[in-house]
């Protein structure tokens, strides 16, 4: 027979079975979930690094459905390239050791036309908001800084930018200065999302590194408020960039060179 103070053990047993069940169940559900958690963090960290160091972002360097789009197949080598053939021309090698004083007229209207392989992209530049971006990209057109120059980066996997600038080709390049960054706070950007028509500075990733890398964004993208925004492509403009988007990029994985020709044959910025 069972005695009352046998009974009482088992019972006791039997209730730190079930918590010793509980616990490992929690933590097992703990580990499924911060397993997620990661997963989802390491694509918005990957998304948001890639942009410069692998790339928009570096110096060195609508979504679901659109984005079967623009996402290169398994070949992308046979991809057809919609553009045409660069203009005749060298690049310009010139560098400089300090940001050029600032001249622009902050209360007057920019503009930014890249008139390339593809057609040409028309810019609003926001002189009021990001001025030493501004003055930097006046000065560097009028210097013919960016013409000849390949657009060497298209990304079309968690982030969507087309990526210009850098006389290197390679995203190792830069005009020998740097300068600050400017309007992070910019209206536009809501909820860590750089929308659809942007342009942005690329960086290192560390504060004040722009140079002359800049990226276009042709598809809301995920990224924190780190790249200065300072201006916004035509509706024209726009479509260049879809052209561009929709040839893909030669890797096949969503981030390499564009499979389209893109040279800048001539960059220009005009006040009005």
């Amino acid at each position: 027979m069972v005695t009352q103070e046998q009974r009482k053990r088992q019972l006791a047993r039997e209730k730190f079975l079930r918590q010793q069940q509980r616990r490992t169940s929690a933590r097992r559900k703990a580990r499924v979930r911060n397993s997620v958690i990661a997963s989802v963090l390491g694509v918005i960290i990957i998304g948001s690094l890639a942009l410069y160091t692998t790339g928009v972002l570096k110096d060195d360097d609508d979504k679901a459905n659109a984005s079967s789009e623009t996402t290169p197949s398994a070949t992308p080598s046979a991809a057809k390239d919609p553009c045409e053939k660069p203009a005749t021309g060298a690049i310009k090698t010139e560098t400089w050791k300090k940001e050029p004083a600032v001249t622009i007229d902050t209360s007057a209207k920019y503009t930014m036309t890249l008139a390339t392989t593809c057609g040409d992209i028309g810019i609003a530049l926001k002189a009021k908001a990001a001025p030493h971006t501004v003055n930097s990209f006046s000065f560097l057109a009028g210097k013919g800084y960016f013409d000849h120059t390949k657009c060497h980066r298209l990304t079309t996997n968690g982030i969507y930018v087309l990526q210009c600038g850098d006389p290197t080709g390679q995203g190792s390049g830069g005009p020998g200065y740097t300068i600050p960054d400017e309007n992070l706070k910019d209206t536009s950007l809501k909820n860590n999302v750089y929308p659809a028509g942007t342009v942005a500075m690329a960086n290192t990733g560390q504060a004040h590194t722009g140079g002359s890398q800049f990226f276009l964004v042709y598809q809301d993208s995920q990224l924190p408020p780190s790249y200065t925004p300072f201006g916004t492509v035509s509706a024209e403009g726009m479509k260049v960039l879809q052209k561009i988007a929709a040839a893909g990029e030669n890797t096949g994985a969503g981030d390499g060179a564009p499979n389209a020709t893109v040279v800048i044959n001539k960059a220009t910025v005009t006040k009005s």
